[in-house]
């Protein structure tokens, strides 16, 4: 569906993320950097087969992380986007693209 000129410049543009949720992903990011990091030198590191157990562990955290970040970014995004929504109907259409993503990379 296409905005007509008119309802195109009544939509409110869409705020991608505030500051705050943008500050939070960043430090959630900078997480998961430093857990990649750990998991680098324990590579190094490791001279028995049971250092493997502490690599497999400590990959699986950072994995568990990156996917809290994913699913704080699009919660983030659902609140932002469809509270900036001048309808119900442009904030259903904007839930529905969100929802997309999800089904896309989830």
């Amino acid at each position: 569906m296409t905005d007509t000129p008119k309802e195109a410049e009544n939509a409110t543009p869409a705020v991608a993320l505030t500051a705050e949720q943008k500050k939070d992903l960043l430090h959630r990011l900078a997480r998961v950097e430093g857990q990649i990091r750990g998991v680098q030198k324990l590579i190094v590191n490791a001279e028995v087969a049971a250092d493997c157990a502490g690599v497999a562990q400590q990959l699986a955290a950072a994995r568990k992380a990156l996917d809290r970040v994913f699913v704080t970014l699009l919660s983030d995004a659902i609140v932002t986007h469809t509270a900036a929504a001048a309808t119900p109907e442009e904030a259903n259409e904007r839930a529905r693209d969100l929802a997309a993503l999800l089904d896309k990379f989830a």
